[in-house]
């Protein structure tokens, strides 16, 4: 079962069109209505495309660090959303905590609002 905040892998598709990727991503939520689509964002070991005061960087000290089933220190890309049907998520890692989720909606609200929040 999917549910929000899960670490989960996924197909993510390229910007340039070229040829997905398996990798992991941060389910965000449900999409009201008939169908079983979900908001997810990319989650990337590349650190350096972390955008400064926007991206959530999970260290291997953060207490949800374990739980989330990743393998090393990454960074929650929260411009790179896609919205995508159930049956391609391939498969849960593990879980962020809920502050952390909170965090990441809030920003997402946000930047479509277009006013500036400072979350901690």
């Amino acid at each position: 079962m999917i549910a929000e905040g899960q670490v989960i892998l996924f197909r993510f598709p390229q910007t340039d069109k070229t040829e997905a990727k398996l990798r992991p991503a941060l389910v965000l939520n449900q999409l009201p209505g008939p169908y079983n689509d979900w908001l997810i964002c990319m989650i990337s070991s590349q650190l350096h495309h972390a955008i400064s005061d926007f991206d959530e960087v999970l260290t291997s000290r953060a207490s949800d660090f374990e739980e989330s089933g990743l393998k090393s220190v990454s960074v929650i890309r929260i411009s790179r959303l896609a919205v995508v049907d159930s049956y391609i998520l391939l498969g849960k890692l593990g879980q962020i905590d809920k502050q952390r989720l909170t965090r990441i909606k809030r920003k997402i609200a946000s930047w479509i609002e277009g006013t500036k929040l400072t979350v901690r």
